[in-house]
Parts: structure tokens; C-alpha cells; sequence
């Protein structure tokens, strides 16, 4: 494959998005809420409410799950007060799945629209008449959507981890997140899932005639998952 045609189809759809703020608005909202907002909003409204934490922990079902969590999960709150081992639980553990519905989401956006929005633009014809292979065009949209939906995901997660450990530093006295466990979610996983989405939501717009039919028929398809 020629790079520079991968390069310079990539480059052209993601200028295309910059110049859309409904595709990027929430790209840039979403991360605030779930990076910013929410974990702000779990380590610091507790303090300031006097929140009994100890009652919270020993509801019944809650002391159930806590008794059945797998042995490697239990040595990680092992030594940490209640309040402790409430924000492991619920920023170390339960948020990592919202990090790999992120690239989906950030991404799905621009591959939808790959094909389909140059037919609505009448500019396909033009794009079939340049050199490109039917490979190549393929890779360009589909890296087109991939490169922002990977920065995007990466900067929202050292956000997070920046948030957090900044937040809950006069907590725990120390650094504690990134767990173990999100190395290879972050690095390994997220992109691997974000790949296949964009995959099939690129394969999606070239069966599509509409922008909003390839949008419905993937985000259905993606969050079936």
C-alpha cells in the first residue's frame, strides 16, 4: 500500500470532521463529564457531605460482592480504610469498561460518514477516479477515524489518572492509579476493540446510502456488543 495515498485520504476526512462541530462537540464533552466531573464529584462530595461511608460498605448485597471478589482483587484493598477501597473500587475498577466504549464512541461519528457522507456530498466519483486501490481507500478512512479516536482515548485516560491522583492524594497519601490492570486495557485492548469497530462501521457506509443510515445501523450494531 503507498502510505502517502493512506496519508493524504486520513488527513482530508479528519480536516473534514474539524470543520463539523456536531461530529467533534462531543468528543470533547464527553471526556470532560466522565474524566473531570464524575470522579471529582465521587472522591470530593463524600468529604464534603460527611457521607457514612461505613454504613454504605456494609449493605448487604455489597458485603456479598466484596466476600466473592477474586482472590487478586481482594489483596488489592487489602490495608485501605472503607473510603479507600469505596474509590478503588469505583475509579480503579468499575470505570475502566467506560474506557473502551470511549474510542467507539469518539469514533463512530467519522467512520460512519467515510463513505456515506461522500455520496451525499456527490464526491465520490472523484475519489474513485484517483489512483487509490479500493484497499487503500479503505485503510484511509478507516485510520482516518482510528488516529483521532486513539489520541482522544489515551488523553482522557492520563486525564483521569491525573485527576484522580491529584483528588485523592490527601486520601491515600500516595500515587495508586493507574491499577495494574489498565496497562494492557489502555494499550492493548482499547485499540484492538477500537480497530474492529471502525472496521465494520467503514464497511457499514460503503453499503449505505446516507450518513444517518450508516450512524443508526452501526452505533445499533457497535453497542450490541
Amino acid at each position: 500500500m503507498n502510505t502517502k495515498i493512506l496519508k493524504a485520504i486520513a488527513t482530508k476526512d479528519i480536516l473534514e470532521v474539524k470543520q463539523n462541530k456536531a461530529a467533534w462537540m462531543p468528543m470533547v464533552i464527553v471526556p470532560l463529564i466522565f474524566v473531570l466531573l464524575i470522579p471529582l464529584g465521587l472522591i470530593l462530595i463524600p468529604q464534603f457531605l460527611d457521607i457514612p461511608i461505613d454504613e454504605f460498605l456494609a449493605d448487604p448485597d455489597l458485603e456479598i460482592f466484596l466476600a466473592n471478589m477474586p482472590p487478586s482483587l481482594q489483596q488489592t484493598l487489602e490495608g485501605l480504610d472503607p473510603i479507600q477501597s469505596a474509590l478503588v473500587m469505583a475509579l480503579g475498577y468499575m470505570f475502566a469498561p467506560l474506557f473502551l466504549i470511549f474510542p467507539l464512541m469518539f469514533s463512530t461519528v467519522i467512520a460512519a460518514e467515510s463513505f456515506a457522507g461522500e455520496r451525499e456530498r456527490k464526491t465520490m466519483e472523484a475519489l474513485l477516479y484517483t489512483p487509490a486501490t479500493d484497499s487503500e481507500l479503505f485503510m484511509g478512512k478507516v485510520l482516518a477515524a482510528f488516529i483521532p479516536a486513539l489520541i482522544l482515548t489515551w488523553g482522557s485516560f492520563f486525564g483521569y489518572m491525573i485527576v484522580v491522583n491529584a483528588a485523592s492524594f490527601p486520601l491515600f497519601g500516595r500515587i495508586w492509579f493507574p491499577l495494574p490492570s489498565w496497562w494492557p486495557l489502555m494499550f492493548w485492548i482499547a485499540p484492538a476493540l477500537a480497530l474492529l469497530g471502525i472496521s465494520a462501521t467503514v464497511l457499514i457506509s460503503v453499503r449505505n446510502q446516507t450518513f444517518m443510515g450508516a450512524y443508526q445501523l452501526s452505533s445499533s450494531l457497535l453497542w450490541s456488543w
